[in-house]
């Protein structure tokens, strides 16, 4: 399915909605500086006409064509349960209750620490008044990245809409170190290993082999319209990318494996933390990698050339 995993607010007296509730979040990037750095990512092609156009980057921002995401209400410590909640809001400055299913959801929330660590992907709900919501207790304290992924419903064409803030949990902090290049990780003894280069610059594509005991995983079933969803957040300041499923749509009751297939493109070389969500037995499990960019071979041949 070449559809885009859309994984994709500040509304007056929000406040007053969320009683009780502390707002912990603040703007990460301003627009105009994402818009600088989207420039300064982009291959000149000045003098090719058919050149490749390089996938924008998001999650970055609050804002992005006209629609900003509120403060986020959370709970401020670790183990202490509350819930999560925002709004998203429209160029006219109201609350949007109008939005396109994408793979099977209105909008698909994803969670993560500054470190790589505590990944989350999950599907609140939305209230009448345009408030999405869901339960919600931290397990680690730190600097922690939301972003709400999602496709409005009221645009005159359908547009990918990524925006994101920062919520601060208080608590004793215990960092990661900067993660190793890592292509393999077993989750609840399934073995999972990721296979392809990542381009920047260029689309590649890359697949998730599963196995346990030595053995192909193929009872792989579908999740969310697709058979996995890949997550792609680059070092550093955690751009988000819209990774593409690669193959058709699964049926219901179908199951595959044990390969996965995704298209995806790198904004910039470096390095990208990669978190796919796949489900079996209806079980949905997390395999977490780091991927560092390699050289495209077409600008391999390109420099050859000259």
């Amino acid at each position: 399915m070449n559809t885009p995993v859309r994984l994709g607010l500040f509304a007056t007296g929000l406040a007053a909605l969320f009683t009780g509730a502390y707002f912990v979040s603040g703007a990460v990037v301003p627009a105009s500086t994402v818009e600088a750095w989207q420039d300064e990512a982009a291959p000149d092609h000045a003098e090719d006409d058919g050149a490749h156009e390089p996938a924008p980057v998001r999650g970055l921002a609050i804002e992005q064509d006209g629609y900003l995401l509120s403060e986020v209400a959370a709970p401020t410590e670790v183990g202490v349960p509350g819930t999560l909640a925002f709004q998203i809001t429209a160029a006219d400055g109201n609350a949007l209750t109008d939005y396109t299913v994408s793979h099977e959801q209105e909008l698909h929330l994803i969670v993560v620490r500054a470190d790589g660590t505590g990944f989350r992907h999950v599907h609140p709900t939305l209230g009448a008044d345009g408030t999405w919501s869901l339960p919600w207790t931290w397990d680690a304290a730190g600097t922690y990245r939301v972003y709400a992924d999602f496709v409005p419903g009221d645009a005159h064409e359908e547009i990918d809409v990524t925006l994101t803030r920062t919520v601060e949990v208080a608590g004793d902090l215990t960092p990661r170190p900067a993660p190793e290049v890592s292509l393999t990780t077993t989750v609840d003894g399934f073995d999972v290993a990721l296979t392809g280069d990542l381009y920047a610059g260029a689309t590649a594509e890359l697949t998730v082999t599963i196995t346990r005991d030595g053995e192909p995983v193929t009872a792989i079933e579908p999740y969310l319209g697709a058979w996995g969803h890949l997550v792609a957040l680059r070092e550093g300041d955690l751009a988000y990318l819209h990774v593409h499923p690669e193959g058709a749509e699964p049926e219901p009751g179908e199951t595959s494996g044990p390969d996965i297939t995704f298209a995806t493109e790198a904004p910039t070389a470096g390095r990208y933390l990669l978190y796919l969500d796949f489900q079996i037995g209806g079980e949905v499990r997390t395999a977490a990698f780091t991927v560092a960019t390699t050289d495209a071979p077409a600008a391999t041949e390109e420099m050859d050339g000259h």
